[in-house]
C-alpha cells in the first residue's frame, strides 16, 4: 500500500496554489486532484482547492484545463471498444456532441436530440452527460423521461449496446466514480469552477470526432487548445454568438476546428450555410423534463407542431455540422439534409425506444441477479 507520506496531499498544494500563485503548474493542478480522488481531503481543503483555481483563473488556461481533464480520464472507468489488433473496425468511426452548459439560455436538449439523430443516420455516438446543473432538463433527464435506465450501463455495456443500436450514453457519475468526493463540494460553492468545463473533454471512449460547446466565446481558443494537447483531432469547438454553447440558430456561430494535422483554424457559420431558416432563441427554450419529452416526442414521430419548427431546425444545424465533420455529409447542406429526412423516417424513434428496451432489459437482468434465492 503506497505511504500517504510520500504523496503530495491537497493541504500543501492549496499552500501552494494561496502563497506562490505564480509558481503553480498544470501538474499541481492534477495532483490536486488525484489527492481528491483518493479520497484524501477534507471538504475544507476541497472548498478551498476549488474556489483558488477559480480565483487564479485556471479555466482560462488551456494547459491547466487539460491537466485536469487527462487526471479525471486517468482514474476513469473505460469501455473496451478495441477488438485484438487495437482498432475500432466493429464501430468504425466514434463520436460525440456535447456542451459545457452554463451559457444561461436554457435551450431544448439540442445536443441530446442530435446525438440521436447522428446515430440513426449511421454514425456510432457515444454520448457522454449527466443530469441538469445549469438547466431545467439536461440530457439524462430527458433520456430518462422516456424510459432509459441510464444508471444500469456499465463499462462492459457499453460494446453491446452501441454495436446493437449504434447509441450509447455514459452517465458522467458511472464513469467517473472518483468524483463522488467533489459532487457536494461543488453543489454547496453555487458557483461554476473550472471542473464545469471538464464534462465534454473527459468522454472515456475517447471519440474520433467531436462537436464540442462551450458557453463563451473566450473559452472556446482555449477549449480548442486544450483539447489539442489531449492529442484530439477532427474535433469542432463551437459557440454562437450570444455566448451560446451549440450551434446557433439565431446567427451566427465560432468554430474552432482542430484539424487532423493539429492546426486549429477558427471560422463562422451560419443556418443559411445549411439551408435552414435563422429563429430566435427564445423559440427554442427548454423546459421540465415532461415537456422536453413531448416536444422531442412530436419531433421524431412527424407529430410538428408549428411551434416545434425553431427547436426542428435548431436540431438540423447541430446534427447537420456533426455528420458534416464526421465525414457522412460532403457539406453542412447535406448534413442538414440527411439529418431532416432521418427524422422525417422514424428512424430516431425507433432507436430511442430500442435503446430504451436494452437499458431496461440490463436492470431487470440485474435485479434477477440480486433476487434471494
Amino acid at each position: 500500500m503506497e505511504n500517504t507520506d510520500n504523496r503530495k496531499h491537497l493541504r500543501d498544494i492549496l499552500k501552494h496554489l494561496i502563497i506562490e500563485p505564480e509558481g503553480f503548474t498544470p501538474e499541481h493542478a492534477a495532483n490536486g486532484l488525484r489527492s481528491i480522488m483518493r479520497g484524501e481531503a477534507s471538504d475544507a481543503q476541497m472548498g478551498g482547492f476549488l474556489t483558488a483555481l477559480k480565483l487564479r483563473g485556471v479555466d482560462k488556461e488551456s494547459k491547466m484545463i487539460a491537466a485536469l481533464a487527462r487526471e479525471m480520464l486517468n482514474n476513469a472507468l473505460v469501455p473496451y471498444l478495441e477488438t485484438d489488433n487495437k482498432g475500432r473496425e466493429r464501430f468504425g468511426m466514434v463520436v460525440d456532441i456535447v456542451g459545457t452548459g452554463g451559457d444561461g439560455w436554457n435551450t431544448f436538449n439540442i445536443s441530446t436530440t442530435s446525438s440521436l439523430v447522428a446515430a440513426a443516420a449511421g454514425l456510432h455516438v457515444a454520448k457522454h452527460g449527466s443530469r441538469a446543473s445549469s438547466s431545467n432538463c439536461g440530457s439524462a433527464d430527458l433520456l430518462e423521461s422516456l424510459g432509459c435506465d441510464l444508471g444500469i450501463v456499465s463499462p462492459s455495456d457499453v460494446p453491446e449496446l452501441l454495436g446493437k443500436h449504434r447509441f450509447c450514453f455514459l452517465f458522467a457519475s458511472t464513469f467517473h466514480p472518483s468524483m463522488r468526493y467533489l459532487a457536494k463540494t461543488r453543489r454547496e460553492l453555487g458557483f461554476p469552477t473550472p471542473f464545469n468545463v471538464l464534462g465534454p473533454l473527459t468522454n472515456p471512449v475517447l471519440p474520433n470526432r467531436a462537436v464540442i460547446g462551450v458557453h463563451s466565446k473566450s473559452l472556446g481558443p482555449v477549449m480548442a487548445e486544450a483539447l489539442k494537447i489531449l492529442g484530439r483531432r477532427n474535433y469542432a469547438v463551437v459557440c454562437g454568438d450570444e455566448d451560446l454553447d451549440e450551434i446557433s440558430i439565431a446567427g451566427i456561430t465560432h468554430v474552432w476546428h482542430i484539424q487532423e494535422n493539429g492546426d486549429i483554424t477558427d471560422y463562422t457559420i451560419h443556418p443559411s450555410d445549411f439551408g435552414v431558416s435563422t429563429h430566435p432563441l427564445s423559440d427554442a427554450a427548454g423546459s421540465t423534463p415532461e415537456e422536453n419529452k413531448a416536444t422531442l416526442k412530436r419531433l421524431i414521430s412527424n407529430g410538428l407542431e408549428a411551434k416545434d419548427e425553431p427547436i426542428r431546425d435548431f436540431v438540423l444545424v447541430n446534427a447537420g455540422f456533426l455528420l458534416f465533420i464526421s465525414g457522412m455529409a460532403a457539406s453542412m447542406k447535406e448534413g442538414a439534409a440527411i439529418a431532416k429526412s432521418t427524422l422525417e423516417s422514424g428512424k430516431v424513434q425507433t432507436l430511442l425506444h430500442d435503446f430504451a428496451k436494452s437499458t431496461q432489459e440490463l436492470r431487470a437482468q440485474e435485479n434477477e441477479t440480486n433476487a434471494p434465492h
